[in-house]
């Protein structure tokens, strides 16, 4: 059974930095892409970022370029979302998933964790 675990959410101030964690579980890690999603209040929810476990192949929402950087530790199956100049608008609650395509095909997804960042 695939299972995804996303922590590392808090509050944090504007500016700051926050680091997510998505440990997998229940398949050969390099088989799927790995993608984080937000949801922010009232808003629809978007995809972010997301990597290729198997080649580090990587993409990135406009929006976070250049703030957030997504990487893959094989070893430990896990992805990570490194987030700095953290903005208001970051707030949500952030989803890790994996599956064939970002940002469509992503079958399998873990509960997420709330990201907080005040003004």
């Amino acid at each position: 059974e695939v299972q995804l675990q996303a922590s590392g959410g808090g509050l944090v101030q504007a500016g700051g930095s926050l680091r997510l964690s998505c440990a997998a579980s229940g398949y050969r890690f390099d088989t799927y892409a790995i993608g984080w999603f937000r949801q922010a209040p009232g808003k629809e929810r978007e995809g972010v970022t997301v990597i290729d476990p198997k080649d580090g192949r990587t993409y990135y929402e406009d929006s976070v370029k250049g703030r957030f950087t997504i990487s893959s530790d094989n070893a430990k199956n896990t992805v990570y979302l490194q987030m700095n100049s953290l903005k208001v608008e970051d707030t949500g609650v952030y989803f890790c998933a994996a599956g064939t395509s970002f940002p469509g095909g992503m079958g399998y997804w873990g509960k997420g964790t709330l990201v907080t960042v005040s003004s």
